[in-house]
């Protein structure tokens, strides 16, 4: 006899509002509603749901500074992220082009030795000498990214020569090797902001970050970079295309 299986219980209120809210979010970044969002009683026929779980969704999206509301002005979004490709090798420069000037305040540029992970990552000696360089990222006048970077001696130390305030290090490598990058590992996760790296990009303590490591390596192989950037959660989300294997 097949087995009976209770029957699965209808979503909460709070459930309901984050369904409606994650659908929102996604047309409020893909360009929906620029001019402005529909009032709470147009959304609650569209979502087939009550005028309450329409104003918590929106409450949810208020929060996360998605969206401005008032009486008489209505809904309106107050920011749109930025889509960051992650199908493409790309420095933010490349990345943002067309979005407004990347520019950089160079917070260290020094060799340094490397520590073990690092040495390990990059195929060197540990303790093998390193170029380390910190950036704070603009995309205008918004503090982006905060960015670590790690370069084999040879490279660094000729990309200390250059002005790294309005240069992308993508290219920089490119023109120092005459070689082409080729490839990259990457991790991505998301991560609490600390207290500092908090107050240097102009976010609340505790907010969200999209921690990415990358390690990039020349078209020969060889790997010449390892990165660890903090980029604001609340300025960019990370697309991709994925395919699914056939084995």
């Amino acid at each position: 006899m097949a087995e009976v299986r209770d029957a699965p219980q209808p979503l909460r209120r709070a459930d309901r509002a984050r369904q409606v809210a994650d659908v929102l979010r996604h047309q409020i970044h893909g360009g929906t509603y620029n001019g402005g969002l529909p009032g709470e009683s147009e959304l609650a026929v569209e979502f087939a749901v009550s005028r309450n779980i329409i104003r918590e969704a929106l409450g949810a999206l208020h929060d996360e500074g998605l969206i401005n509301r008032g009486p008489r002005v209505g809904t309106h979004v107050a920011q749109r992220k930025l889509d960051h490709d992650l199908d493409v090798l790309q420095g933010l420069a490349e990345t943002f082009d067309g979005h407004g000037e990347v520019h950089n305040e160079v917070r260290a540029a020094t060799t340094i030795a490397a520590p073990p992970s690092v040495a390990r990552r990059l195929s060197l000696d540990s303790g093998a000498p390193v170029v380390f360089i910190e950036r704070l990222r603009y995309l205008g006048d918004v503090p982006l990214s905060l960015d670590q970077t790690y370069l084999v001696p040879d490279i660094g130390t000729a990309m200390l020569a250059h002005p790294l305030e309005t240069n992308d290090v993508f290219p920089l490598i490119e023109r120092i090797t005459g070689q082409r990058l080729g490839a990259a590992s990457l991790a991505l996760e998301a991560i609490p902001a600390d207290r500092h790296s908090a107050a240097i990009l102009a976010l609340p303590g505790g907010a969200a970050l999209l921690m990415l490591e990358r390690l990039t390596s020349l078209a020969d192989g060889r790997p010449v970079d390892l990165e660890y950037i903090r980029m604001r959660g609340d300025r960019v989300t990370m697309r991709g295309s994925l395919i699914r294997s056939t084995s």
